[in-house]
Formats: C-alpha cells, sequence, structure tokens
C-alpha cells in the first residue's frame, strides 16, 4: 500500500463538511448581497435635488428637482422624479418601476407636448435630461440585475474598502462592466467606475457627505458623475430626505405624471 497516496485523500477527509475557497464571483455576489439587505426596510422616502450640470469649459447649469421613493415587496423600487427649475423644464417628470430581473419600465412625462412618452430598454442607456447620468443608473440598483467578481481589498480616502466588478444582465446596457469602492464599515458606496461597450472608461461617479436616517440608511447627499470622453460632468446635491412619509402605489402610477406640479 502506497501511504503517500493516501495522505491527500486521508486529509481531505479531516476537512469540515462543506468547507471550501470562496470563489472572487462569490465573494463579490456576498458582499453586494449583505449591501442590498443593510438598506432594506426604508419603506419610502422624498428627498429634494439640485443637479448641476457642466460643460467641458466649465459654464453651468442648474435644474432643482423633487424626488419620490416606494420599497415594493418583492420587486424593485418605484420612484417619481419632477422637475421645478428652470421654467422650461418645469413638469418634466420620470417614473421608474425597477424590477429584480428583467428590463425595467420608465416613462417620462413632457409637459410640453402633454404626453407620457415610455423610455424603450434600447434608449437607457441614454443621457437623462441633458446629464451624464443615464437613465438605467437612476433606477435602483438591483443585486439579481448583475454577476459580481470580487477584485481586492484596499484603502480609499482613508477608508477600508472592498473593491469589486459586477457585469450587466442586460444585453442592451451601456455598459459591459463596473467597477465598486465599496466601504467596508457601512456598506456603502464610495465610487464607481463605468466602462462602455467597448471596454473603454466612460465615466466614474463619486460619493460623498453621507449621513445616517432612522439610525439604519445611509444616503450620499453629493454624488459628482464625471465623463472621460467628453469631459463634461452632473452633480446631484441632495437635501431634506423625509422617511416614511406614507406614500402609497397610488403615488407612482402614470396619472402621477401628470398630476405633478
Amino acid at each position: 500500500m502506497n501511504t503517500v497516496r493516501l495522505l491527500p485523500a486521508i486529509l481531505l477527509c479531516l476537512l469540515p463538511l462543506g468547507a471550501h475557497a470562496e470563489t472572487p464571483e462569490e465573494k463579490g455576489l456576498a458582499i453586494a448581497q449583505e449591501a442590498d439587505s443593510r438598506d432594506s426596510g426604508f419603506v419610502d422616502y422624498t428627498n429634494d435635488v439640485k443637479m448641476i450640470l457642466r460643460n467641458k469649459q466649465g459654464q453651468q447649469s442648474v435644474r432643482e428637482i423633487r424626488s419620490k421613493t416606494l420599497e415594493v415587496d418583492g420587486d424593485g423600487d418605484k420612484s417619481l422624479t419632477i422637475f421645478d427649475e428652470p421654467r422650461d423644464v418645469k413638469g418634466t417628470a420620470l417614473l421608474s418601476f425597477t424590477h429584480k430581473t428583467g428590463p425595467d419600465d420608465q416613462w417620462l412625462y413632457l409637459p410640453a407636448l402633454k404626453r407620457v412618452k415610455r423610455i424603450a430598454s434600447e434608449n437607457k442607456s441614454g443621457p437623462f435630461m441633458g446629464s451624464e447620468f443615464a437613465y438605467e443608473d437612476i433606477t435602483s440598483q438591483e443585486v439579481d440585475k448583475y454577476t459580481y467578481k470580487f477584485l481586492r481589498d484596499d484603502t480609499l480616502d482613508s477608508l477600508d474598502v472592498f473593491v469589486f466588478e459586477r457585469y450587466p444582465v442586460d444585453e442592451k446596457s451601456g455598459y459591459t462592466r463596473q467597477i465598486i469602492w465599496l466601504d467596508k464599515e457601512h456598506y456603502k458606496e464610495r465610487k464607481i467606475e463605468y466602462y462602455d461597450r467597448k471596454n473603454a472608461l466612460l465615466k466614474t461617479l463619486t460619493f460623498t457627505d453621507y449621513n445616517q436616517y432612522l439610525d439604519k440608511f445611509w444616503r450620499a447627499h453629493e454624488m459628482f458623475m464625471v465623463n472621460h470622453q467628453t469631459g463634461k460632468s452632473t452633480t446631484l446635491e441632495q437635501n431634506n430626505y423625509q422617511f416614511q412619509t406614507g406614500l402609497t402605489d397610488r403615488d407612482f402610477d402614470k396619472n402621477s405624471l401628470k398630476r405633478a406640479r
């Protein structure tokens, strides 16, 4: 009997049942699931947004926005975004129904035309109201919409972070992949890099000025998106968060687009 050959088999038998090395894909998914779990249960919230658009030369324009979000059991969030200023976009509203799997539903109300326009799946990589945020960026980022791969542990702005990639399942996404920097203490997004269909770096989104609500839910009061290919950028300054305000599905039906004032 060759005892040398038996040693590996004996050692395997001594390992705990179910023990195995976690793959990068499993670890990436586990991190995303934990981040999602920590933000569940907010029910609903409203907030005000100042959108600052800057061109390559640094010239800027400002838009004032109201936003409402409703958590949906068993599905993605519903959101309603309403433009109040300037006058040329006043009353424009976007209604989004995010789904855990499959394409999201989005409708845009254009008051000048007095009609509701459905955003087709193939157009969701396009810019939202002239900003550097695409329509697909402003829906809730559901875990099952991506596959994942853990890259490394790192530090960012003196914070310990996880760095992992996620790959959109939707073939009509404008991105091949995104790289996420997520802080290890509270599982808050700190930075996202977006790579286009040619796998070139397209945009970077950074999150700053986080505040915690209801002793659980973290929200960034500033989000800055820069387009590396055009030199344009968009800042979202988010304030006046109010949680659990009593919003219902009726606040998010298609008729609510025309009622938005």
